[in-house]
């Protein structure tokens, strides 16, 4: 398959008013956006998971062209997954592609992982922080790993907006699911004030709490 064929693949799922629609949600004006649904391009990545290191190969000059290539990544045995996972990340420069890009082979290696997810964070960047943040939501939210995530929130670097919010979600689903270790952790005031609220609003749009518990968190803004 070469790009030409590939990328009229996409065409043909396009939709123009939802190229629109995402473009501003993305709220990048440099980002190339064909508008083709998520289902679409997992099932385009899926059709062609013969195929990625032709895939891999091709120019990232649309929004789509990196979702496919980093779903088809993602569905990867975790050996394999681990070879490609930080020239995946560095394609990453939207909200969007971060949070889909979800490995689910991570979930079964949860502990091997943990030194790379250190390494992707610690290389810094908006997004290579905002992928281990998220990765820590969606595959960490137990109690075991409450200190680890904490400590992340911590050194998170969130004058970057995509990073505050991601922290502010990440801390959120804690409140949501641990409450008063969540409560807790707010009251030792280490996040940024910025940060601190925005989990808490978070959190108190959550149905999954009761109006108690959000007038406590109510009452923890700063």
């Amino acid at each position: 398959m070469n790009y030409s064929d590939f990328l009229s693949e996409l065409k043909g799922g396009s939709e123009p008013s939802y190229a629109a629609f995402h473009s501003r949600l993305l709220n990048d004006p440099s980002i190339r956006v064909l508008g083709v649904r998520v289902p679409t391009l997992r099932k385009i990545a899926k059709a062609h998971r013969g195929e990625l290191s032709d895939v891999l190969s091709f120019p990232n000059d649309y929004y789509e062209v990196v979702f496919v290539k980093l779903s088809m990544v993602a569905s990867l045995p975790y050996e394999e997954f681990l070879t490609h996972l930080f020239d995946m990340v560095s394609l990453i420069d939207n909200w969007a592609c971060c949070d889909c890009f979800a490995p689910k082979c991570i979930a079964k290696h949860k502990e091997d992982f943990l030194p790379i997810l250190e390494e992707v964070f610690s290389h810094g960047g908006e997004f290579f922080e905002r992928f281990a943040l998220v990765t820590l939501l969606q595959n960490y939210i137990s109690k075991e790993y409450l200190s680890l995530i904490f400590s992340y929130c911590n050194r998170a670097d969130t004058s970057l907006y995509y990073v505050h919010m991601a922290v502010a979600w990440l801390v959120a689903e804690v409140l949501v699911h641990f409450p008063e270790e969540g409560e807790a952790f707010l009251r030792e005031g280490t996040l940024a004030i910025k940060t601190h609220n925005k989990a808490i609003q978070k959190a108190r749009e959550s149905d999954r709490l009761t109006d108690e518990r959000k007038c406590m968190l109510k009452s923890l803004k700063r």
